[in-house]
């Protein structure tokens, strides 16, 4: 096991005083630097800056980034599940060390996944069975990991079949 133990801090972002979202910070007692790398290969969707020791990337509407002895999550709900986001990045990370030995490491620098370039393989119907106004903001939603493909009917129809697969390409990696 890589990451053994850290320490928690929740606050309310100091640019947004009394707002009714939190980050956390976890200051890692355990260097980290070395799963960057593999982090990297896995989450395809990551922004990755080798040089920076720095990755980050969204899940589940939260944005997350991780430095060699830092653990950050924004945008959540309430201080009650700062505890937790934190434990399932920490097993994310952990899961990812002891895997290792599988997985070709990558410094390759990525930036983030853009909406538009996922906007531009959906139906573009606005037909809303997804539940959002928009194809644009369900595109929106999908590359913050706040949405999930299959909730875009019209993509898993035959007419949409070979942009469904190049949209599944583009978001492999992403996690729920």
């Amino acid at each position: 096991m890589l990451l053994q133990s850290y320490h928690l801090t929740v606050f309310s972002p100091p640019c947004d005083p009394g707002a009714e979202r939190w980050t956390v910070q976890a200051v890692l007692d355990d260097d980290i630097d070395a799963v960057l790398p593999y982090l990297n290969a896995v989450l395809k969707t990551a922004a990755y800056n080798h040089a920076a020791h720095a990755l980050t990337w969204r899940m589940g509407g939260h944005t997350i980034a991780l430095r060699p002895r830092e653990i950050a999550v924004s945008n959540l709900q309430d201080r009650d599940s700062a505890a937790s986001e934190v434990k399932r990045i920490a097993d994310l990370i952990n899961r990812t060390w002891e895997r290792r030995a599988e997985i070709t490491p990558s410094v390759e620098t990525r930036q983030r996944l853009k909406p538009m370039e996922v906007y531009k393989l959906l139906p573009g119907t606005n037909c809303k069975q997804c539940g959002q106004p928009t194809c644009f903001t369900f595109a929106l939603k999908l590359t913050a990991g706040e949405e999930e493909i299959d909730r875009c009917a019209p993509l898993f129809t035959d007419v949409y079949h070979e942009k469904r697969e190049q949209l599944e390409t583009l978001l492999e990696g992403v996690l729920n």
